[in-house]
């Protein structure tokens, strides 16, 4: 991933991060949580994934480390750029979407 435009698309583990980290900072936990609770318990990330994701991420510029005053819990934020990647993925998907159903013929 470069830093100035990551591919798309995204992987589903680092889309799922993105959306997790839209509204607030979070720890990797919390990140895991969330990312279940979206996926209505479909995902389930594991430590491994996570972890291994959210360096990559940070390499790319999309995720910054936030609040890490407790060391026991690293807190992970969006940065511009992840914001525009997940909004620009978001899009992708949806028109994606708009193909699909059409070509089904459920839009």
């Amino acid at each position: 991933m470069s830093r100035s435009k990551p591919p798309l698309p995204l992987t589903p583990a680092v889309f799922h991060i993105l959306l997790a980290l839209f509204s607030k900072e979070r720890h990797g936990y919390d990140i895991m949580q969330q990312v279940k609770a979206d996926s209505g318990g479909v995902v389930k990330m594991g430590p491994g994934t996570l972890y291994g994701s959210l360096d990559r991420m940070i390499e790319a510029g999309l995720v910054a480390k936030g609040n890490t005053q407790d060391p026991r819990r690293i807190f992970y934020r969006l940065t511009g750029l992840g914001e525009a990647t997940l909004r620009a993925e978001t899009e992708r998907l949806s028109r994606l979407a708009r193909v699909a159903r059409r070509q089904l013929g459920s839009a």
